[in-house]
C-alpha cells in the first residue's frame, strides 16, 4: 500500500521512518486560518483533516494519507511558531518554569474512509534566564518550531519533564498513530 505524508516538516518525516513505514511526501496546501476561540485539540484535528483531505482529492482513493497539525498551547493561549527572534524569545519567557501542553491532531485517509484523532502531552520547562533564552536563540533552532522549541535538539535542555507520548512532542504521536494503522487500516506495526 503507497503511504504518502501530507507534510513538509522534516520531523514528521523522521518519526514515519522510524516506525519502519516507506512513504512520500506530498504537501498540502491548504488555509490554516480557524475561527477565534478554537480549542487547541479542535484546532489540530481541523487542520489536519483540511490537510489530509486536501491531498487525498489530488492522490486518488488508493493511497493512504497522513496529515497532521501541532501547537503548544498554555491553557487556551496557542503559541504557534515565531514570526521573530523577539516573538520566539516571549514565547520562551512564557514557558519558563511553567507546564504546557503540546496537541497534535492527525488525519488518516484512504478511499472514502478517514480517522481523526489528536494526542495531548504535558510539558514542563525548567526557569529559564534571559542567558538560557538568548542563548538558545543563538543556536537557530527556535525558529520554524510551534512554542519556539524543539524537544528532540538543544530544546531538551530547557525541558524539565514531559507527560505523555514524546514523538507527539516532535510532531507525530507514534503510539496512536501505529494504533490506528494497524486496526483502521490493516497496517501491522511489526510486518514480517
Amino acid at each position: 500500500m503507497e503511504i504518502i505524508l501530507a507534510s513538509q516538516s522534516p520531523r514528521r518525516r523522521e518519526l514515519l521512518a522510524q516506525m519502519g513505514l516507506t512513504f512520500r511526501v506530498h504537501v498540502s496546501d491548504v488555509d490554516e486560518t480557524v475561527a477565534p476561540g478554537t480549542p487547541p485539540a479542535q484546532m489540530v484535528e481541523e487542520l489536519s483533516r483540511r490537510k489530509g483531505a486536501a491531498v487525498a482529492a489530488l492522490e486518488g482513493p488508493e493511497p493512504l494519507v497522513i496529515a497532521a497539525d501541532t501547537v503548544v498551547a498554555i491553557g487556551d493561549t496557542i503559541l504557534g511558531k515565531p514570526h521573530s527572534p523577539e516573538d520566539a524569545f516571549a514565547m520562551l519567557s512564557a514557558l519558563s518554569g511553567r507546564e504546557h501542553h503540546v496537541y497534535t491532531g492527525v488525519t488518516v485517509i484512504r478511499g472514502e474512509k478517514a480517522v481523526t484523532f489528536h494526542e495531548n502531552t504535558a510539558v514542563r520547562f525548567r526557569p529559564l534566564s534571559e542567558g538560557d533564552i538568548r542563548g538558545y536563540l543563538a543556536t537557530g533552532e527556535p525558529m520554524d518550531k510551534a512554542g519556539a522549541y524543539g524537544i528532540q535538539g538543544r530544546g531538551a535542555l530547557l525541558v524539565e519533564g514531559i507527560r505523555g507520548d514524546y514523538g507527539n512532542v516532535v510532531g507525530l504521536p507514534m503510539f496512536r498513530l501505529g494504533r490506528v494503522l494497524a486496526e483502521e487500516f490493516g497496517l501491522p506495526p511489526f510486518p514480517l
